[in-house]
């Protein structure tokens, strides 16, 4: 069997002190800011001009506001604010992607200019390069230093060339994500008699061959309580600490939603791809 070059992405969750968070949520939020920063330009430059700078031009003016305007900025590594003016560059690129896809008949729906990034809906993300390592217990990134990981032995520390690696905060948690370069095993072809799947709204699937996949009860569960506490933000006071909190419990169940949805999806999936296989090959 040959194997071939791929790009792959592995996430989990830190365990960060105090100090730490802070030191996070002041990366996340040059980074929000230098994106909003950029959009500006950019709208005002072609309202003006009739064209926007790139991220590379936006890069070299924010520097040289760095010292009389943004002092602040030097408290964090410089590739917080440098990848989120790259990441603009793509948000526009998509969006005239989309524009065109839209003119030729083939888009339904917004096209989606870039929105400025909102604290409301979290801390956000910032993405770092340059010189990243990898431990069991551990990640060590640029101006960070070295964050504890709370699950041992998943991020992979050898045989990988690492491009970049991106820290988020969600429901109060903080998490982080590298991008790796790997060697991989070559797919081989299924050899059985492929599989119907039909995505259903009681059930989450039901084969081809009778199988069904039901939903959790922990998901329907969580989804009324979702319902109940959207209800009562609803009634809260806009402002008010009591509402605040509600808001925080709201994005916790969210996150747990989603990860029991994409448990179930895994569970599913990984049943439907071990059919496929020859019974020699499964697990």
């Amino acid at each position: 069997m040959g194997s071939m070059r791929k790009i792959r992405g592995y996430k989990t969750e830190l365990d960060l002190n105090n100090r730490q968070r802070t030191a996070c949520a002041k990366h996340a939020g040059t980074a929000r800011y230098a994106y909003n920063w950029g959009l500006r330009r950019k709208i005002d430059a072609y309202k003006a001009m009739g064209k926007s700078p790139t991220a590379i031009e936006l890069h070299r003016e924010l520097n040289a506001l760095k010292k009389r305007e943004f002092a602040w900025m030097y408290e964090v590594s410089k590739c917080a604010p440098q990848e989120a003016l790259r990441n603009l560059d793509q948000a526009f690129n998509h969006f005239f992607r989309r524009v065109k896809l839209k003119k030729q008949g083939k888009l339904k729906g917004a096209v989606g200019f870039p929105r400025f990034k909102s604290r409301k809906r979290g801390r956000g993300s910032f993405r770092l390069t340059g010189s990243i390592h990898v431990f069991e217990d551990s990640i060590q990134l640029p101006r960070l230093g070295r964050l504890r990981l709370k699950e041992r032995g998943y991020l992979p520390t050898t045989g990988v060339h690492i491009l970049s690696g991106t820290v988020s905060e969600r429901a109060g948690r903080w998490f982080v994500s590298i991008q790796v370069e790997e060697e991989v095993p070559e797919p081989t072809p299924a050899k059985s008699e492929p599989i119907g799947v039909d995505r259903g709204i009681k059930a989450l699937a039901t084969r081809s061959d009778g199988i069904v996949y039901e939903n959790p009860k922990a998901l329907d569960k969580a989804q009324r309580r979702l319902r109940r506490l959207q209800r009562k933000l609803s009634r809260q006071q806009r402002g008010s600490r009591n509402r605040e909190k509600t808001r925080h419990r709201i994005a916790r169940l969210h996150y747990r939603i989603a990860n029991l949805r994409r448990d179930t999806l895994h569970k599913a999936t990984s049943d439907i791809v071990a059919k496929t296989k020859p019974d020699n090959e499964r697990p």
